[in-house]
């Protein structure tokens, strides 16, 4: 049985059927001799637009197509040009998932520059087993999460927790951020302030951990009123989609509920842009914490 997203197919093309939509501006090696974008570059720029709609569903392709015991392999890949794209031109490439039937599923998309519609694509993907590929039933749970998606359904579930309740997925994935990529000392990672920290683990639909942080109470600093946000650590293929943020916001309802007025927190120098879009302060040097370099930023609740 085949379940129709929202199909538009006698509606003009625009934006607002969309939503996923990823900048891209048009660089000089993807111009021809003609001084527009040569024709192969749009299947280019929907496929990178693919890879950030999977973003989109908080969902590490290879890792989770593992989990769901599949793959997904191109049937079709069609284009259909209007006008061209030219250099340094900034470009939106939309997507969506238009149809799902039994082992395929349909994307539409679309490329403007501003509101003119430039290139519109279909683009057929089949669930197949990896290994025959031979196409099998698409997962319930795949199914759920493109509809959830394209209905701007909640898609990921957040818990919050005790150290004892959610240690082995908060640890797994700080060890894989700060000891595997960022090279922080493994004995480092666990300390005293995770056994009385309330923690928040986000997962996707396949129970996934992808993002996680803790809040340590006031008393622990001596600090009244002064709660600290810490080991934050977003999947490096998840960075980007506002994951983090969400964990963010989740731990400071609790400090604001609970009465506390400041938070702080030791940011990485590389992620204090992040910080700052979620309304943190800079306060204070630069310092090195465990060889990298940080700076402490608050926010007044």
């Amino acid at each position: 049985m085949n379940t129709s997203l929202n199909s538009t197919n006698n509606s003009p093309v625009s934006k607002s059927i969309f939503r996923h939509h990823h900048p891209l501006r048009v660089r000089w090696s993807e111009i021809d001799l003609q001084k527009i974008v040569f024709n192969p570059h749009y299947l280019t720029y929907f496929d990178v637009s693919v890879t950030e709609y999977w973003r989109k569903l908080a969902m590490p392709y290879e890792l989770t197509l593992e989990i769901l015991e599949g793959d997904l392999f191109v049937k079709k890949a069609s284009v259909e040009y209007h006008a061209s794209a030219r250099l340094d031109d900034l470009l939106h490439v939309c997507l969506r998932c238009d149809k799902i039937g039994r082992s395929s599923m349909t994307f539409k998309g679309a490329i403007f520059r501003s509101n003119e519609l430039l290139v519109e694509s279909e683009i057929i993907y089949v669930f197949a087993d990896p290994k025959t590929q031979t196409s099998k039933a698409i997962p319930e749970n795949f199914k759920s999460i493109l509809n959830n998606f394209e209905a701007g359904k909640e898609i990921t579930s957040l818990k919050i927790g005790s150290w004892d309740e959610l240690r082995q997925d908060a640890l797994s994935l700080r060890h894989e951020i700060f000891v595997k990529e960022q090279g922080v000392p493994a004995e480092l990672e666990e300390d005293d302030f995770d056994s009385t920290s309330t923690h928040a683990v986000l997962y996707n639909f396949c129970n996934l951990p992808i993002a996680t942080a803790r809040l340590i109470k006031p008393e622990a600093f001596d600090t009244p009123l002064m709660s600290r946000i810490g080991r934050m650590a977003v999947r490096k293929d998840m960075r980007g989609a506002n994951w983090g943020s969400q964990v963010l916001t989740a731990l400071e309802q609790i400090a604001n509920q609970r009465g506390d007025k400041v938070l702080f927190l030791h940011a990485q120098t590389s992620a204090k842009s992040f910080y700052e879009r979620n309304g943190f302060k800079v306060r204070g040097p630069l310092f090195q914490e465990a060889g990298i370099e940080h700076v402490e930023m608050i926010k007044s609740l």
